[in-house]
């Protein structure tokens, strides 16, 4: 009998050709924000700093290519790829000039729309699309607002399509850019795709001043950056000895008083030291054997143990 193959693929083969499934995208750049968003080249080749005509879920736009042609894991696309319409050319670029014209203009006229339909609210930014098929207002206000009679009014003025979107202060800082207090452009207007969470927690563990001027970006919220060294901040911390443990070193036991996993130094009260002599050693040089807890040292048992 002849051999039968088996072409069936073992599970784990499968998921390995999976993982190194790759697809070709572009990535494009609307309006100098931050987020590059990923789209099928459709056999053409994009260089980075060219600009494209694409489809959106709002719609044809004009944006500018970030990321030339290239291949990355199917892992980092999610949903489907749209692809490009095609190049943009000289005529769409004067297009997207005389847009940005059309939004200047439209700025007065929607604040006059908004004193007759007596809202609080305030312009952060208005945006037409490519083809002009909509019309987007961006404002800030305190609460929810009834907007349904001022959207027929712009309506009747625009004669387009309006859309009005009610943002927060991050977004607000994301549309209209500046320089943090590090003296560079915001990070939110300059690559952060998203607004990723920040807490307080995180300006603790980098032993940071609480002070909500030093650690609040210009949009009042706590500093996006925070978050950047944060995993290595708590996986630092969490293997670093901490303060009130007890170490067992070369020169005896003793207590540590101030703990910096920056420097990698730990200053430590040994027993039988005078009461300001304080040693200094790196993690290497001591183990961990027991914390003070009040005015007792007791043992700990999720620590090395004493072997003594």
């Amino acid at each position: 009998m002849e051999d039968i193959k088996n072409n069936n693929t073992a599970p784990e083969e499968a998921e390995a050709k999976d993982a190194d499934a790759t697809r070709e995208i572009v990535g494009i750049r609307f309006r100098g924000t931050g987020k590059v968003y990923y789209f099928a080249p459709n056999g053409i080749d994009f260089k980075e700093g060219e600009f494209a005509i694409v489809e959106t879920v709002r719609g044809v736009e004009y944006g500018s290519v970030a990321i030339g042609n290239r291949h990355v894991p199917e892992s980092e696309i999610v949903g489907s790829l749209k692809p490009v319409i095609r190049k943009a050319n000289d005529e769409d670029a004067k297009r997207f000039a005389h847009n940005l014209e059309l939004e200047e203009a439209a700025k007065p006229q929607f604040i006059e729309a908004v004193k007759k339909n007596q809202l609080v609210m305030q312009l952060v930014d208005v945006e037409y699309t490519f083809d002009n098929a909509k019309l987007i207002f961006y404002f800030t206000a305190d609460g929810r607002v009834d907007f349904r009679d001022l959207v027929k009014d712009l309506a009747s003025i625009f004669r387009t399509r309006i859309e009005l979107r009610q943002i927060g202060v991050r977004d607000e800082a994301k549309l209209i850019g500046g320089i943090g207090v590090c003296g560079r452009p915001f990070c939110c207007k300059t690559f952060l795709s998203d607004f990723a969470q920040v807490s307080i927690k995180m300006a603790k563990e980098q032993n940071l001043s609480l002070s909500s001027s030093k650690i609040s970006g210009t949009c009042g919220r706590l500093m996006c950056c925070l978050r950047f060294e944060h995993d290595t901040y708590e996986r630092e911390y969490a293997t670093f000895p901490k303060v009130d443990s007890i170490i067992e070193t070369a020169n005896g036991r003793g207590v540590i008083v101030e703990s910096n996993f920056l420097t990698g130094k730990i200053k430590a009260k040994m027993d039988g030291d005078a009461a300001n002599v304080f040693r200094t050693y790196t993690k290497k040089e001591v183990r961990v054997v027991g914390r003070v807890k009040g005015n007792k040292a007791d043992e700990r048992t999720d620590v090395v143990p004493d072997n003594d």
